[in-house]
């Protein structure tokens, strides 16, 4: 999938052996990226950047599991793009070596978090034409720092979600720390207030709009 508007570009592609979905949001007159969720395969990703001529400089993750985070040190280390995790999972990534043993996946070696996400944090390039085209929104629910990032910079707003929303679903809440009535909350106060018309990036599988699932989710009617 590919959006632009202006000089923000928007790519969005599955990734690693969980096939979880990572987005870039990138400019192309600075070259300057986002990346949101990379995923466990750094070589991949690295790849990705060198095709499209860019220099990330934030690894935004929705949340500190490995199928999303396992290999972000990896692409730290050869971009200089600093990691970003809400500290309510900083837990889970200090246990990305268990992690990695429990799913027999290799999540490589960890390095210290740059910055912890806040509530209502917004994002810039240094493009003029790209101020603040990113927010945080804390999820908790799936984990307890589980964030979902927003858009309305493009025509259709764009809501990169985790594994906090899906196409008919939510996101499991029977791993460590996870809690059913709060993913619930989280979704119905942070989400589905949000336009209708805001496509919705899952975490994994097909797109959404935050209109079908507030009319056809069975875990939200």
């Amino acid at each position: 999938m590919h959006l632009n508007k202006n000089s923000l570009h928007l790519t969005s592609f599955p990734v690693g052996s969980y096939a979880c979905n990572c987005s870039i949001l990138y400019s192309d007159k600075t070259g300057e990226a986002i990346i949101i969720d990379p995923g466990n395969d750094h070589e991949f990703i690295l790849k990705k950047i060198k095709e499209l001529q860019i220099l990330p400089k934030k690894l935004l993750h929705t949340h500190a599991h490995f199928d999303h985070i396992g290999r972000s040190s990896e692409i730290s280390a050869a971009t200089g793009a600093t990691i970003h995790l809400h500290k309510g999972d900083q837990f889970l990534y200090d246990m990305l070596p268990q992690q990695g043993l429990f799913f027999r996946q290799n999540v490589g070696t960890p390095k210290p978090i740059d910055s912890h996400l806040e509530e209502g944090e917004t994002f810039s390039f240094v493009d003029p034409e790209i101020n603040s085209f990113l927010t945080t929104l804390h999820t908790p629910g799936h984990t307890p720092g589980s964030c979902c990032f927003y858009s309305d910079y493009f025509d259709i707003p764009q809501l990169f979600a985790g594994d906090t929303l899906f196409q008919r679903s939510i996101g499991r809440t029977d791993l460590p720390g996870g809690d059913g009535s709060l993913i619930i909350k989280s979704i119905k106060n942070r989400l589905l207030v949000l336009p209708e018309e805001t496509k919705v990036i899952a975490g994994h599988g097909p797109a959404t709009s935050i209109y079908q699932e507030k009319k056809s989710n069975p875990f939200l009617c």
